[in-house]
């Protein structure tokens, strides 16, 4: 950047930001304006292009501590001081300020573009013409730009949601390419996982963006996920329900656990085999196995003779007795 511009420019003001303002509210200010005027934000808005191009050009000087302090200095000289390029009898302005500076009392002291980017440099710890040149942002001006976040979804099998597995995704459509994913275990189905860094690349150098991916997860024909637990149905026979037993009851990924039914079990009741359900951060769910007591739907003869007796020799009850005496209340 030329002297000049740093004497005519108020970079505080561009910003709206204070002298004294600090780094951290400095770099706030400028995100904020920065999506708000970007191009990509403003298709075809040259006004627009024109108010980015000037922030961005006022956070690459106010956001390096160096240049901070040497364009605080240069304003410091004064707004009426004029740059000129050298040559007998151009204007006075900045090779006065100069001239009195260095001892040549106002006279025309023959200073180059150049020679005054070196004296600038020399001035205030630089080299060359350290201090001048803009970089990064939006075509050359200003600060990185962040690459945009891209959205993303993929299916999962139910065993491998809970699990967790390593999966390979297309993104960015056709032009997409290939990204390997971590998938924790225990996620579930609408659940978004945001990858830091797997988005979009920032066009001039700056932080990529975020890949947010959104999990789905086919149903499984055994069981069914609730919050940490896993729920099965667990049929029974009549019998078993009645005089008690000991039944094998499936788990996901593993083999069958034993799990003891006491006599007289009702259909309905829920029976838990700890620490086999899902396995997260927050915790690890149990199993959760539902009787279902299993009827026949047919009977040979001589069982039915047997079921017969059997229902005789019980006492006389209705067990929808206090079903009913409830509905009418």
């Amino acid at each position: 950047m030329a002297s000049q511009d740093w004497f005519d420019k108020d970079f505080y003001a561009v910003l709206g930001v204070k002298k004294d303002v600090s780094a951290a509210e400095l770099k706030k200010t400028y995100r904020k304006l920065a999506r708000q005027y970007h191009p990509d934000s403003n298709p075809g808005d040259a006004k627009a292009e024109a108010r980015f191009k000037e922030i961005s050009e006022a956070y690459s000087v106010l956001s390096d501590t160096q240049q901070r302090q040497e364009y605080d200095q240069v304003r410091a000289m004064g707004s009426g001081a004029r740059f000129t390029a050298g040559g007998q009898g151009a204007g006075g302005g900045f090779d006065d300020v100069f001239g009195g500076m260095f001892g040549q009392g106002g006279g025309r002291a023959q200073y180059s573009a150049g020679n005054y980017q070196d004296l600038f440099g020399g001035l205030f710890g630089g080299g060359g013409n350290a201090g001048f040149q803009p970089s990064g942002g939006f075509r050359g001006y200003g600060g990185p730009t962040p690459g945009r976040d891209l959205a993303a979804s993929t299916t999962l099998d139910f065993g491998t949601a809970i699990h967790g597995d390593t999966v390979e995704l297309q993104v960015g459509g056709g032009r997409g390419r290939s990204v390997k994913v971590r998938i924790p275990e225990g996620v579930a189905d609408g659940q978004k996982i945001r990858l830091r860094g797997k988005g979009e690349a920032s066009p001039d150098g700056g932080e990529a963006g975020d890949l947010v991916l959104t999990v789905h997860v086919r149903p499984h024909p055994v069981f069914k996920r609730d919050a940490l637990d896993l729920r099965v149905d667990l049929p029974v026979t009549f019998a078993e329900a009645a005089l008690g037993a000991t039944v094998e009851v499936p788990t996901l990924g593993g083999a069958p656990v034993k799990l003891k039914v006491a006599p007289g079990t009702p259909s309905g009741r829920v029976l838990r085999v700890k620490g086999r359900g899902v396995t997260t951060k927050k915790g690890t769910g149990d199993l959760l196995a539902t009787v279902m007591v299993a009827v026949p739907s047919h009977l040979p003869g001589e069982a039915r003779e047997k079921l017969e007796a059997f229902a005789a020799a019980m006492p006389d009850e209705n067990p929808r007795e206090d079903l009913l005496a409830r509905a009418g209340e």
